[in-house]
């Protein structure tokens, strides 16, 4: 019996590794936003991105709870389950920013393919998804891995807080926290972000100018 339970457990690890790592060349496929990488320093990047188009939608609740309470209007307006026209495909990350300084309400977002334009997207068919285009932005970021509860998600954004205080870089608007795997990937396996913008006109140290698409997870 010890034997059996041995080779079924050798067994289950390989085929755990084995979806892992189909998953991994997956993800590869999946479009990030590209971005011009400005400055460095460990897991803390200062970026500049192009303008980019966006569905969003508006959902209530505690963090957790708005972020699957948008996901699944999003998911069917791309895949063309509640609308006409072509399906859009899939990207990575899925954003949050709170819209109450309360927390009590959150814009969910997909960030669209860069092919489209604003006027190029199919309408919604609820009324609840907005498609807008947000203007270019320099942004700060900090990526970590793990499973994005709320203490570890507040740790990272007051370490970028932080690195962002001590270079005099001023802050435009809210955080924004960026999901790039499904909820069953490890959590050692995961990347996660959060993005805040660096208001213009403050100082920096010298650029990089070095083109970059973002890396898949």
């Amino acid at each position: 019996m010890l034997k059996i339970g041995l080779w079924l457990l050798a067994g289950t690890a390989v085929v755990l590794a084995a979806v892992l790592i189909a998953w991994s060349v997956f993800m590869r496929t999946i479009e990030t936003p590209d971005y011009r990488l400005l400055e460095q320093d460990g897991p803390i990047e200062l970026r500049h991105y192009p303008a980019m188009r966006i569905a969003e939608i508006t959902r209530q609740g505690s963090r957790e709870s708005a972020v699957r309470a948008g996901f699944g209007p999003l998911a069917r307006y791309i895949f063309a389950r509640e609308r006409g026209g072509e399906h859009i495909a899939m990207t990575a990350p899925v954003t949050q920013t709170p819209a109450r300084a309360d927390g009590s309400e959150w814009r969910v977002a997909f960030i669209m393919p860069q092919r489209y334009t604003l006027e190029q997207l199919p309408s919604p068919a609820i009324d609840d998804i907005e498609l807008r285009e947000l203007p270019a932005r320099r942004v700060a970021a900090i990526r970590f891995s793990g499973r994005a509860g709320d203490a570890l998600i507040e740790r990272q954004e007051q370490r970028l807080r932080t690195w962002l205080a001590e270079r005099g870089l001023k802050t435009a608007g809210a955080p924004t926290y960026a999901y790039y795997n499904p909820p069953w990937i490890p959590g050692f396996l995961r990347r996660n972000e959060v993005l805040i913008e660096v208001a213009e006109g403050t100082a920096q140290r010298p650029e990089r100018e070095e083109a970059h698409a973002a890396e898949g997870p």
